[in-house]
């Protein structure tokens, strides 16, 4: 009879403390909810009823937008010597917006919970805009302007979208 043992994987990953010897005088750096791009996409993909075409198009470009903000945020946190986002687990760890499981959610509800998803991560952004000013990162707050336009867009769509007209259209 053989006996074997198992080992353990290595952590290739390992490096030292893992910090980059980056010099900065930041603080800690502003990081995004990639769970707002898997929710958006989640419900891109389970979209249904009469303004189906309108939703799903509208939801697929948002997250298209949301999931472009990832590389040069990332990118940024690495050259300010900061540590970005490892694994899915590392993800489900530090997000900060609620998951949406239901096997069915109303179409009104997906564009609703989206609404106030992009508005938390709005107040995410200002708050790290003031970081940045208050220690002169000139780079990444501009990166910040544009992520807070294209969110407030994303905002003023999803509540334009999921308000019932009345009579007179308004």
């Amino acid at each position: 009879m053989a006996v074997t043992t198992t080992k353990k994987p290595q952590n290739l990953a390992r490096r030292g403390n893992g910090a980059l010897s980056t010099s900065t005088d930041l603080g800690g750096a502003a990081t995004r909810d990639v769970a707002l791009y898997l929710k958006t996409k989640n419900f891109h993909w389970h979209m249904s009823g009469p303004h189906f075409r309108d939703y799903h198009l509208l939801l697929d470009e948002q997250a298209d937008q949301i999931f472009a903000m990832t590389d040069p945020l990332a990118e940024r946190v690495r050259k300010l010597g900061g540590l970005t986002i490892r694994s899915i687990g590392h993800i489900s760890r530090t997000q900060r917006l609620l998951d949406n499981d239901a096997e069915y959610v109303e179409p009104s509800d997906m564009l609703a919970e989206l609404r106030e998803d992009n508005k938390t991560l709005a107040t995410s952004l200002r708050q790290a805009h003031n970081v940045c000013e208050e220690r002169g990162d000139v780079a990444t707050a501009s990166l910040i302007e544009v992520w807070l336009d294209e969110t407030e867009r994303r905002i003023w769509f999803l509540f334009e979208t999921g308000r019932r007209a009345d009579s007179s259209g308004r």
